[in-house]
């Protein structure tokens, strides 16, 4: 029993990183309204800032000025502190004014988007900037000689003195809201926004002060916190922010208290996993402790079923338009023929290109289907697609189920999954279904794709897949001496075209009528008689399907299944690519794959310029960013609206001339 406490309490640390993070995203969304899935990655910087000060020296990430500032020697904790602190608070009011300013009245899948987008800038600045410091340890700040809670109980004090920290900041959030006019203000503004403004207050300053609230609080945790941790670009990212939203949830957004208690006791109890794991037989190696904030976010969210409140009580989860499909000779047929001549015809560089662009299109449509025709959301799709390559390798080399019947039995156990974690699209929508579904794509990217016992050994490769074959025709990308073969990219153009034209058709069907009935009310469509539920779990089980095609697509062209192509970043990234080429159409999801990193137009950018090396990911963010903030509607979106005026242009100067 002793042993079970000493790791209960040595969790209280890790708690404390999750209770204050949690703290950040109440205090956020009290102040804008937004859930910014951006939050761990402004506090890892700040972090990374003071390990560097703590070297003597300062990275400036602003192109053109220079790579480091040397001070000379270590500026101590206190100074590296302060500044670490104030360039918090500079980052905030710049993401602010740059990012979500812009986007107060945008959709929130604006918002979330403009998150992911922060995130892969961040990541991407962080491995550009502090590549020789991408796994450091930071001098101890807090005391770390242990104390003896009993007779035979004895822990580092650091973690204890963290949780006093986080509560004693808990104490000051609650009592500034409480008593401080200021406080009172952004109460106010979020259950009534044009109230607030009546009485006087600026929106603006309180989302701005807010923010630097927000980041000001993550910072200095994730600061106290880095010398009991080693850094590294996702810990504070992915690590910490999860379990802090499943806090923030049992908040309501709104209560500091409980999201405080919450935090601490999932890190807490994560740590008891530890021991469990290492005493109890049957307890999971992989994924238990990532499994307990996505269960906690399930049963706030679905047993307890209360949305989260939106300011003001408005519903701005509004989403592109969705524009009719038109199916031609011209516009499949001439698009399908350049392909396969590119196919041939390149060399293997752009062909490569062009095969990573097809299936980035495949995973495009998935999202099609859910977030433009069903108005649901998804952070997992790459989860869904790699237990479909997962499936596959496990069919194709230990059951010697032969292609085309493999696949396809891997794409339905995709769904399989898709439909359970699509469950919580039932009662929740918008932020709410991509918290929950991030949660459970986190969870099963550690419970199976880091798993040796399930993918295999994962220093040779993941979990094999052989090549897709019918009788003596093989399709794959490798065979013998040869490497990138044009069959292969014959082989995905085909399953690219299937699906295309599948995702088309559902949109002229009365199927695709009534999603866009159920995403545009789904209490109208109730009582019109539509199957609400039927319709939510048909458009989750037909988007599971398409990435789980998508999934054996990857699995077939690198001839492995690994964590390396199915990770959170990827579900994250495909969403982005997705709404960056245009969500709610066909032509939206192959323009994503045109312009997704690795794509034709990146390769073909690369001929141009030069190779944009580690500042490929970076430009990938910054140009999601700004889609997000100018053009909701994507790439296809805008190309379709400049058509339109142009036609209509054409058309009243036809007219003018006539009646002249």
């Amino acid at each position: 029993m002793t042993d079970y406490l000493f790791y209960l309490l040595l969790g209280s640390g890790a708690g404390a990183i999750i209770a204050a993070f949690g703290l950040g995203l109440v205090v956020t969304y009290q102040g804008s309204g937004v859930v910014n899935f951006a939050y761990g990655a402004v506090a890892m910087w700040s972090a990374y800032t003071y390990a560097e000060l703590r070297n003597g020296a300062y990275i400036f990430p602003i192109p053109g000025l220079p790579d480091r500032y040397h001070f000379g020697d270590d500026v101590g904790y206190r100074w590296a502190m302060i500044l670490a602190l104030l360039t918090a608070v500079l980052m905030s009011l710049l993401l602010y004014a740059l990012v979500f300013k812009p986007l107060r009245r945008a959709p929130a899948l604006a918002n979330v988007v403009a998150s992911i987008g922060l995130i892969i800038v961040f990541i991407s600045l962080i491995e550009r900037r502090f590549e020789d410091m991408t796994a450091i340890r930071v001098a101890s700040i807090l005391p770390r000689e242990p104390v003896t809670i009993t007779g035979d109980l004895t822990i580092p004090r650091d973690g204890l003195w963290l949780a006093v920290i986080a509560l004693v900041l808990t104490a000051a959030l609650w009592a500034a809201g409480k008593f401080l006019r200021v406080g009172l203000a952004t109460k106010a503004a979020a259950e009534n926004e044009k109230g607030a403004v009546l009485l006087g207050y600026s929106p603006d300053f309180l989302a701005g002060l807010g923010g630097v609230v927000a980041s000001v609080v993550g910072a200095i945790i994730a600061i106290l916190a880095s010398p009991m941790i080693q850094l590294n670009p996702s810990i504070f990212t992915f690590g910490f922010l999860i379990p802090a939203l499943g806090a923030a949830l049992i908040g309501r957004f709104r209560l500091f208290w409980p999201t405080l208690i919450t935090g601490l006791l999932i890190g807490m109890v994560q740590s008891m996993f530890t021991k469990l794991q290492n005493d109890v037989s049957w307890w999971p190696e992989y994924g238990a402790r990532e499994g307990l904030p996505f269960l906690i976010i399930i049963v706030t969210m679905v047993v307890l079923g209360e949305r989260l409140p939106e300011r003001g009580a408005v519903n701005n989860w509004r989403l592109p338009s969705v524009p009719k499909a038109k199916i031609s000779v011209f516009s499949v047929g001439v698009p399908f023929v350049l392909v396969i001549a590119g196919v041939v015809l390149l060399g293997p560089l752009w062909r490569a290109a062009l095969m990573t662009t097809m299936v980035a299109a495949v995973l495009a449509l998935s999202l099609v289907v859910l977030t433009g025709f069903g108005g649901q959301t998804s952070l997992a799709q790459m989860a869904f697609a790699g237990l479909a390559g997962f499936l596959l390798s496990k069919f194709a080399t230990q059951y010697d189920i032969p292609f085309p019947l493999a696949p396809v039995l891997a794409a339905l156990g995709a769904t399989v999954l898709g439909l359970l974690v699509g469950l919580p699209a039932l009662r929740v929508r918008g932020t709410n279904l991509a918290i929950v579904t991030l949660a459970g794509g986190v969870t099963i990217a550690e419970f199976v794709f880091k798993n040796p016992s399930l993918i295999g050994d994962i220093e040779s490769g993941g979990a094999k897949v052989p090549n897709p074959a019918l009788g003596d025709w093989d399709f794959g990308l490798v065979f013998g001496t040869k490497t990138s073969r044009p069959i292969f990219g014959i082989f995905l153009a085909c399953i690219l075209l299937v699906l295309a034209l599948l995702v088309a058709n559902v949109r002229r069907s009365s199927s695709g009528r009534i999603m866009l009935a159920v995403r545009g009310n789904e209490r109208a469509a109730a009582a019109i008689g539509i199957n609400v539920t039927g319709v939510k779990m048909l458009t989750f089980g037909l988007s599971s399907f398409i990435a789980g095609v998508g999934g054996t697509l990857i699995a077939y062209r690198f001839g492995a299944v690994s964590d390396l192509s199915y990770g959170t970043m990827a579900s994250l990234t495909a969403l982005s690519v997705a709404y960056l080429g245009g969500i709610t159409s066909v032509s939206g999801a192959i323009t994503a794959g045109i312009t997704a990193t690795a794509g034709i137009a990146f390769y073909g950018m690369s001929e141009v310029i030069g190779s944009l090396g580690t500042w490929e990911a970076f430009i990938g963010g910054v140009l999601l960013i700004f889609t997000a903030i100018a053009n909701p509607e994507g790439i296809a979106g805008a190309i379709r609206q400049q058509t339109a005026m142009a036609k209509a242009k054409k058309e009243r100067e036809k007219a003018a001339a006539a009646a002249s």
